[in-house]
């Protein structure tokens, strides 16, 4: 029997993701310190715990309806009022996923058709590229750059709209490059899209960790673009809730009845236990939030001022808890640079390509890890760059 001729050959072509490559290595090291993964190192707060513990308790074990627990939809929705001032109807404009990373590849299945073309900024998020082509889709990548401070642009989303653009991807705040758009950048955009039939993913699963002074604010909310926009969120970073696999997008109730098709032939329903534990998520964990936020506030100084005190040029990010320092000195190669630190001073970060070709010349580095780590970190990179650069 010959599999290689019987797999499909869209998934067989598609590159394994950078960031875990570089986890599963390090994870065999002894003494590697890995700053790769996005995953916060706070355990979820006790009081989001004991709410599941206890819905384990009491039994509440069974399906729920595909698009989640009405009390959990109606919680997402007083959440946004309450945060944003943005209003959602629980019954028909909430979905409830595994996770945020399902909530898009639902959101991209269930209006992206065969030859559609897709807008996706990068540096960006590993999985928005592949979702596109395993849909039929045509990504279209509009390259980010430094100088702009890694933000879409309304030029440069301009000269990328054609009569085949779909949907235009925002993922802001930015992984892997920590940077946020503002009020004022977002209503740019707006006034591109206002005229056209696109429709807008916003990926905001990190709306809750901003560190400048002005609050992020959900695309959704600016003027015109409520109907088109869907809002993806969800647990795993804001309230450290990683396993619990659970996400949720909000938008046009037509849309969500697509999402909710293609979770149900896909998923059934998200876990319950982790719902009823997202409930007290929602009601009575803001400040957990807020410590966990100021917390990585913190790191973000250390690690930032870490990389320029070395020599190494350091974008500031505002939001996120990713760094995303310019190697270019070294006269490496992200890969190069990422593969021999690991082999010779046992760190591990991302090379920037595993983000985008236009990620070449920087690593992404995450600061969801304790000072501790992080400093250590810092020090076996400096003395690794101390003697790699020109």
């Amino acid at each position: 029997m010959n599999l290689d001729k019987l797999v499909n050959p869209t998934v067989d072509e598609l590159p394994s993701s950078a960031i875990r490559k570089f986890f599963d290595v390090a994870n065999l090291m002894d003494d590697a310190i890995s700053l790769g993964v996005g995953e916060p190192d706070f355990v979820t707060p006790w009081p989001i715990r004991e709410a599941g513990i206890y819905s384990l308790e009491k039994g509440q074990t069974y399906y729920t309806a595909n698009s989640g627990l009405i009390e959990l939809r109606e919680e997402i929705c007083t959440y946004m009022k309450r945060k944003y001032d943005v209003s959602y109807d629980a019954k028909t404009q909430v979905v409830v996923t595994v996770g945020g990373s399902e909530a898009i590849d639902a959101m991209i299945r269930s209006v992206v058709c065969p030859g559609d073309e897709v807008l996706i900024p990068e540096p960006s998020f590993v999985c928005y590229k592949p979702l596109t082509i395993m849909a039929g889709g045509v990504p279209v990548i509009i390259e980010t750059k430094e100088e702009d401070n890694f933000r879409l642009t309304p030029q440069q989303l301009k000269e990328k709209i054609t009569d085949k653009t779909k949907l235009l991807i925002l993922p802001y705040p930015n992984n892997p490059t920590g940077a946020i758009m503002t009020k004022s950048d977002l209503e740019a955009i707006a006034e591109v899209l206002k005229d056209t039939n696109i429709l807008v993913l916003s990926d905001e699963i990190y709306a809750e960790l901003c560190y400048s002074e002005e609050e992020h604010v959900p695309f959704s909310k600016i003027d015109g673009m409520y109907e088109r926009t869907v809002v993806v969120n969800g647990f795993s970073k804001a309230f450290a809730m990683t396993g619990w696999r659970l996400g949720y997008a909000m938008g046009p109730e037509r849309i969500m009845k697509l999402m909710t098709k293609v979770h149900q032939y896909g998923i059934m329903s998200s876990p319950t236990t982790s719902q009823y534990a997202a409930i007290e998520a929602l009601r009575n964990c803001d400040d957990d939030v807020i410590r966990m936020r100021d917390e990585y506030n913190h790191r973000r100084r250390v690690i930032v001022d870490g990389f320029r005190n070395m020599g190494l040029s350091c974008f500031e990010p505002y939001g996120a808890f990713y760094v995303f320092p310019c190697i270019k000195k070294t006269g490496m190669t992200s890969e190069e640079f990422c593969n021999r630190l690991l082999e010779e001073e046992r760190v591990a970060v991302v090379p920037g390509t595993g983000f985008g070709e236009c990620g070449e010349g920087f690593i992404r580095c995450s600061y969801a890890y304790s000072i501790e780590k992080i400093e250590e970190a810092l020090g076996r990179i400096e003395r690794f760059v101390q003697r790699h650069s020109n």
